[in-house]
């Protein structure tokens, strides 16, 4: 059983189409990350898993069981952190979390033991008020694990934080995946998803537009990396002529060409006879941020 499964998902607003005919899986167990662009559909996604919003068509599958038509049983076992984490400033921590509980209806005794996987504990007691934005993240994570879930999902679980604590968050995300739960991983930061994920999926414009496992896609992502002397404007123009050439992308003086790493030679060739000069060229490797930014065509 896969922990999430979406089969044709769609969600139009009007005329607009937030998400177009989805079909994803997580399976039990990895840690997911999903991607896109601002506007891709990614937050549209997260609301129709968790039953905040009704789909125009298409199921979501949660731990076997159809959101829609069978919420309580999909969602019991799911824990969420959506967006900028909000407590009442004037409580502790652990009030904060007893409040949650009892509208959960889970035991208070979850408190003091989310609290200590979050490394909370000593400072329970103090007002959310005087907690830096790093613990505020972290008692948001606490929230979410509270109904022991089998599945987390985080959106963007280290915004706002300082290298310091992107790092502690980081290290408890892998300490949640060690202890068999499924994670899926909302985040921007690309070397941290290249990092943490086994899996991901990339969204734009509402469609999925690539998926898989990560170091799959980055071998998809190898190509030629190019450095011209002078103004690299002439070589991108004519690389974006080549049938064979997937896209161009400029990154300083460097000219990254999505194509067959074996056909550097001819390329080389191509730039010599247009009278450009190749200061440099060889097989490119690409770090997810480049492959990420190949794949939805963003400018550099």
């Amino acid at each position: 059983m896969n922990a999430i499964e979406t089969i044709e998902l769609t969600k139009r607003y009007g005329k607009r189409i937030a998400v177009d005919q989805l079909n994803l899986t997580v399976g039990t167990g990895e840690v997911f990350g999903f991607l896109g662009p601002n506007g891709a559909g990614k937050t549209t996604t997260i609301a129709m898993l968790l039953g905040l919003v009704k789909p125009t068509k298409g199921r979501a599958l949660v731990l076997g069981y159809d959101v829609q038509r069978e919420p309580a049983l999909a969602l019991r076992r799911v824990g969420a952190m959506i967006e900028a984490p909000a407590f009442y400033p004037y409580l502790s921590g652990a009030d904060n979390l007893r409040v949650l509980a009892r509208a959960g209806g889970i035991p208070l005794e979850r408190v003091q033991r989310v609290l200590e996987t979050v490394e909370l504990s000593e400072r329970a007691r103090d007002k959310v008020s005087t907690y830096s934005q790093g613990m505020k993240q972290r008692l948001a994570i606490a929230a979410a694990l509270l109904p022991d879930p089998e599945l987390i999902m985080l959106d963007e679980p280290t915004n706002g934080l300082d290298p310091a604590g992107t790092v502690e968050i980081r290290n408890l995300i892998r300490e949640l995946a060690a202890s068999g739960r499924t994670i899926l991983l909302c985040s921007h930061l690309l070397h941290e998803v290249e990092q943490l994920c086994q899996r991901v999926a990339i969204m734009k414009d509402g469609k999925l537009i690539a998926s898989g496992d990560v170091a799959t896609l980055l071998r998809r992502g190898q190509g030629v990396r190019v450095r011209v002397q002078g103004d690299p404007g002439p070589a991108v123009s004519l690389l974006r002529t080549l049938t064979w050439v997937g896209s161009v992308m400029v990154q300083g003086e460097t000219i990254f060409v999505n194509a067959p790493a074996d056909r550097a030679g001819e390329i080389n060739a191509l730039l010599i006879k247009a009278d450009i000069i190749v200061a440099e060229i060889g097989a490119s490797n690409s770090s997810l941020e480049e492959f990420f930014l190949t794949v939805t065509k963003a400018e550099v």
